[in-house]
């Protein structure tokens, strides 16, 4: 039986003992807090692959917008739900994707983002 706290670092099956503690990187908080003021984004996948697609604005290489994402959510920060497209979203720049969804911040994400709010983490 493990005791994990739901860190998101327990998938292997043993806790590391982090006692509850959250490691977020820049990246991840900074999208936490994007998060916060648009409460849903729009994501896509390829043909044949698992990586999470967010075009966003451009700023950020796609790779690492996708290692974000993928570490938001394994950390059960985010929601992806491909089979939940967002309604009156203008996918066109996903046209090379064809499975389009949406992602949104978890309940546990939700802590996270008041939390960083109540510290006054800016982006």
């Amino acid at each position: 039986m493990s005791d994990c706290s739901g860190c998101g670092g327990c998938c292997g099956g043993g806790c590391g003992g982090c006692h509850g503690a959250l490691l977020l990187t820049r990246e991840e908080i900074d999208l936490l807090l994007y998060f916060a003021q648009i409460p849903f984004l729009p994501v896509a996948r390829r043909s044949g692959s698992e990586e999470p697609v967010y075009r966003g604005d451009g700023e950020k290489p796609a790779e690492e917008t996708a290692r974000v994402i993928t570490a938001l959510w394994q950390k059960r920060l985010i929601r992806l739900d491909y089979d939940l497209p967002l309604l009156n979203f203008d996918y066109a720049a996903y046209s090379d994707c064809p499975v389009k969804g949406s992602m949104a911040l978890t309940a546990m994400g939700q802590q996270v983002v008041e939390q960083l709010e109540i510290q006054g983490i800016e982006p």
